[in-house]
């Protein structure tokens, strides 16, 4: 016991003639370098003072028959060990980017110092916890939803009052149309109006028609009392003359034929019922 004792304190010593770095203390040191520097004294303690003495006394025939080839052993045997202890150390921070992650880590510090508030611990209430963590989050979502309710409602608003608008002009074109109908359903009104009246109405002959006068009006003129005769429309129409000779009749019938034109027809026509004038 009191030898394995006195090994560790020399191990702990560190190899003769060789000096430990000694880890320094001061937290602005990167945690990349900080590892480097704890493998490089872990492998310094590996090879401290007496290992060769406890490494020969494990092989003590060896060590008598030889002891250069038992020190050559050795010496290979420590650096070999150092080597493959700082490749598979390599490996690992390669497999787990344990220098991005140092590096951020140490961004974090650097940043959490400038920062005066107190960061997230949890407070060992499950509830509370998950209320203190979820409730911004949700806060946070309602509050984009009511944003984009908002914008929904506007877009809305803003349909509506075109509706509205599309309303009021199909409104305004329909009482337009309205408006052109009652005035050409009053212009026809008015039309055949003015038609029926100029049907009953007397009509003023000039000098001109009076001398070149249809057979027909010489001989109504004939008869007393009728200073005009009357046309076809009227005596077809016109409710004063229901009551007229049959030779009123017979003009009517001469007035619709085809051969109205031929005196001799006139004559004809109308000596059945009157005399033709001298």
């Amino acid at each position: 016991m009191a030898g394995v004792s006195q090994d560790n304190e020399a191990a702990e010593k560190g190899p003769e003639g060789s000096s430990t770095e000694a880890v320094p203390g001061d937290t602005t040191i990167s945690r990349v370098k900080l590892l480097d520097t704890i493998v490089d004294t872990f492998l310094q303690k590996l090879v401290a003072g007496k290992s060769y003495e406890r490494f020969a006394s494990c092989y003590k025939h060896l060590h008598q028959l030889n002891p250069e080839a038992t020190r050559w052993i050795y010496d290979k045997f420590v650096a070999q060990l150092q080597t493959s202890i700082r490749e598979e150390i390599s490996e690992i921070k390669e497999e787990g980017n344990l220098e991005a992650v140092l590096n951020s880590l140490d961004k974090i510090i650097e940043e959490g110092k400038d920062r005066g508030e107190t960061a997230w611990r949890p407070s060992g209430i499950p509830e509370k916890d998950l209320c203190s963590v979820m409730a911004p989050y949700f806060l946070k979502q309602q509050d984009t939803l009511c944003r984009q309710v908002q914008k929904q409602e506007a877009k809305n608003q803003e349909l509506a009052e075109a509706v509205l608008a599309g309303r009021r002009q199909v409104e305004e074109l329909q009482q337009q149309v309205q408006a052109v109908q009652q005035t050409w359903q009053a212009s026809s009104t008015q039309r055949a109006e003015g038609a029926v009246v100029g049907a009953k109405g007397t009509r003023v002959r000039s000098p001109r028609a009076e001398s070149s006068r249809s057979p027909v009006e010489h001989l109504w003129s004939q008869f007393p009392g009728s200073d005009e005769a009357p046309s076809t429309a009227q005596v077809l129409v016109g409710s004063d003359y229901l009551q007229l000779p049959a030779t009123i009749f017979c003009l009517q019938e001469w007035d619709s034929h085809p051969g109205h034109q031929t005196p001799g027809f006139v004559s004809w026509s109308c000596s059945q019922h009157c005399p033709m004038p001298s």
